[in-house]
């Protein structure tokens, strides 16, 4: 049984605090030290705060039932606070290269090296634990937005390994430009993020098709009730937040009664959601002898032959 939506929120409240904690500890370390690279890892995190923030705005609306102007659902809700953190990461990523550049022009030497690279460690340490938490929330629930928040988080850990890796070369080399240049690096990688989650949550708003796996599998179950007098045609899913949908038309012959079709329908829709729980699933029946039940659509999923009934 699917978690209610409204639960999920807590997950939004665990990012806020983490946001907040690592906040405080990179620009501890980016003061003590000096580090252009932990100023660029501060500033991420504070992205991750309004982005953590947005993410329990709409997972708030998300969860709000089906009402007189969206019947089915808020679910797509989750799309926008994912588009709109990957925009925040863009302008993170644009102050993060500007710092560097500007570091890289006038280069200073960093201090108490030891100190921050401790700090930094532990903030990264937080945001990794977190970032894994709210992954595999978002993945069982299928909430876009707790896994654009997990991953978010994951590159912040990147970054901060990359920025402490930057501050011991220095130390060890004392080549005081590794520091800028590891945060011109890090500016990238975040660009690459920002762009990976502008891209997904645009394929959800454009009602992106399920999981091959996902439509294989509903394929072979359809195809399990398919035999001479019984034929699928025009399956067709798409994926709305945590939401699954599928269409599809059942063929069957004209002199059947309206009970006998029905009857079949029911078993049909009970198989899928013994698969798929909550799976919302339209079928529609027409006469298998009627030529306009056939080529309605161009693309659907394919429905494998089968003999089982």
């Amino acid at each position: 049984m699917a978690q209610p939506r409204q639960n999920l929120t807590r997950y939004a409240w665990l990012s806020i605090a983490a946001a907040v904690v690592t906040i405080t500890m990179k620009t501890v370390a980016w003061q003590v030290t000096g580090s252009v690279g932990l100023l660029s890892d501060a500033a991420e995190s504070i992205v991750n705060l309004v982005a953590a923030v947005l993410a329990l705005w709409m997972l708030s609306i998300a969860a709000k039932p089906p009402d007189e102007n969206h019947h089915f659902g808020h679910d797509k809700a989750e799309y926008f606070s994912a588009a709109v953190e990957g925009m925040l990461i863009f302008i993170a990523a644009v102050l993060i290269i500007y710092s560097a550049i500007g570091r890289l022009l006038h280069p200073r030497e960093l201090e108490s090296v030891t100190v921050g690279v401790i700090i930094s460690t532990a903030a990264a340490v937080v945001n990794g634990v977190v970032g894994m938490i709210l992954i595999r929330a978002g993945r069982k629930h299928r909430s876009p937005t707790l896994v654009a928040d997990g991953k978010h988080l994951w590159t912040d850990v990147v970054t901060s390994a990359g920025v402490v890796v930057a501050i011991v070369l220095v130390r060890l080399t004392g080549w005081v430009l590794l520091d800028p240049i590891v945060a011109l690096v890090v500016g990238a990688n975040i660009i690459l993020t920002g762009v990976r989650l502008i891209r997904d949550s645009t394929q959800g708003l454009m009602d992106v098709t399920l999981p091959e796996e996902e439509n294989n599998a509903i394929a072979a179950i359809l195809a399990g009730f398919t035999n001479d007098e019984v034929h699928f045609h025009g399956l067709r899913t798409r994926l709305s937040g945590s939401q699954r949908f599928a269409v599809v038309d059942i063929l069957v012959p004209g002199s059947w009664t309206v009970k006998r079709s029905h009857d079949l329908i029911e078993e049909v829709q009970a198989a899928l959601d013994q698969a798929f729980p909550g799976l919302q699933i339209q079928i529609h029946l027409e006469p298998i002898e009627d030529p306009r039940a056939y080529g309605d659509f161009d693309v659907e999923v394919p429905i494998p032959p089968s003999t089982a009934q």
